[in-house]
């Protein structure tokens, strides 16, 4: 046994991790398993949940992997229930199940703002409530992860229920990390920032199917580290929060994002350096750009 292996202690534990499937959720759900982690996954995708338990089944983990919605409560409880006859453990809970759709907040409605509260804070509140006591129960104390987002961080025009679900889900976590801290149990979040998936791409293209981000150059001002994520940075963060390495760690979020939390408006402009407002140059640049009406006027 190595050094990491000994001091993170994740063989033979167990995880239930929401919406685990596909994306960012499969990578967490193959690097848990790969330390020895019993994976216990449930998602909406029925064809990502096929793909990631022919994935594990291969490679001989043990794991359960089912297709269900986590905002539905019985579907929750029963992949609960389906780990207590398994195993009779839970160690670690990864909530990741989240989503959204860009609009000003006065063109919204009470019916979507539901949507989105139920996608991005109810289901965690639902999943907490049922790993608790059974971590409790054990005695050995546990971990929950959650997958937030920068936009729990700073404004976010076009997604202000989102943001304000991500930034609940947050306080939450540091409040019940004080609760149950004596029970050994530590609460964290995790906070990426732009990570290409196959769901942000279609969120992405709302705007018009292009984005700044894309390019090399729109990276390097956005990003300070000047690259986009990659899901392992993410899933490194979330096998960090489950092993013991982070056993004195609680109640706080890691940021994988390359630097945008730190930068916080300073963006890395092309010959003009860090700024925290738009280069005059770019702005005469994109002036000039504009095209002229009928009339010859601009």
């Amino acid at each position: 046994m190595g050094w990491f292996e000994e001091r993170a202690e994740l063989d033979g534990t167990v995880a239930v991790i929401t919406g685990g499937a596909g994306g960012l959720g499969a990578a967490i759900v193959e690097d848990l398993s790969a330390n020895g982690v019993r994976p216990a996954v449930i998602d909406l995708d029925d064809a990502a949940v096929k793909e990631l338990r022919d994935s594990l089944d291969k490679r001989g983990v043990d794991c359960i992997v089912t297709q269900g919605d986590v905002r539905d409560p019985d579907a929750l409880t029963a992949l609960f229930d389906r780990v207590d006859e398994r195993w009779g453990r839970v160690d670690s809970l990864v909530n990741i199940v989240g989503g959204t759709f860009r609009a000003q907040f006065v063109d919204t409605s009470a019916k979507g703002w539901d949507a989105i509260l139920r996608t991005n804070l109810s289901h965690v509140l639902h999943a907490c409530s049922l790993a608790v006591p059974r971590m409790q129960a054990g005695g050995r104390g546990g971990s929950i992860i959650n997958l937030t987002t920068i936009e729990a961080h700073r404004a976010a025009p076009g997604f202000a229920v989102y943001s304000a679900a991500k930034a609940a889900v947050e306080q939450f976590a540091r409040t019940l990390s004080i609760e149950v801290a004596p029970d050994g149990i530590r609460v964290n979040n995790v906070a990426p920032d732009y990570v290409p998936t196959p769901n942000l791409a279609k969120l992405a293209s709302l705007g018009g199917g292009d984005s700044s981000l894309s390019t090399p150059d729109g990276l390097r001002v956005a990003i300070p580290m000047g690259r986009a994520g990659h899901v392992t940075d993410v899933s490194n963060s979330v096998v960090f929060l489950a092993s013991k390495l982070s056993a004195f760690i609680t109640g706080t979020t890691l940021h994988p994002d390359g630097g945008t939390f730190a930068s916080s408006g300073w963006f890395n402009w092309p010959e003009s350096g860090w700024a925290n407002h738009v280069p005059s140059r770019i702005l005469a640049g994109a002036e000039s750009a504009r095209p002229l009406d009928a009339g010859g006027v601009m």
